[in-house]
C-alpha cells in the first residue's frame, strides 16, 4: 500500500498516538490530537483508524509516520 502520511501540524509526530496502558486494561487512542477511544486490542485500534478515514489501517500500525506507540510495546494493551 502507498499511504501518504498526513502533515501532523509541524510538530514531527505521527498523527495516530496509542497512549501508555491504563489501568483499564486499554490504551487510549488520540488521533491528530481528537480522542478516538480506549482500544484493548489491534482490532479495536484498526476500528478507530478506519472511521477515520483509513480503510486499510492494519498496514498502518507498525509504521512510526503513522503510529506512535508510547509507555509500553507496541500492540500490548494490559496494564501491567
Amino acid at each position: 500500500m502507498n499511504h501518504e502520511a498526513p502533515r501532523p501540524g509541524g510538530t514531527g509526530t505521527a498523527p495516530v498516538v496509542v497512549h501508555r496502558a491504563t489501568g483499564t486494561r486499554g490504551r487510549r487512542v488520540t488521533i491528530r490530537t481528537v480522542t478516538a477511544g480506549l482500544a484493548r486490542s489491534d482490532a479495536d485500534l484498526v476500528e478507530f483508524l478506519r472511521r477515520a478515514g483509513l480503510p486499510e489501517a492494519w498496514d498502518l500500525l507498525d509504521d512510526p509516520q503513522w503510529v506512535e506507540w508510547q509507555g509500553g510495546r507496541p500492540h500490548e494493551y494490559g496494564a501491567g
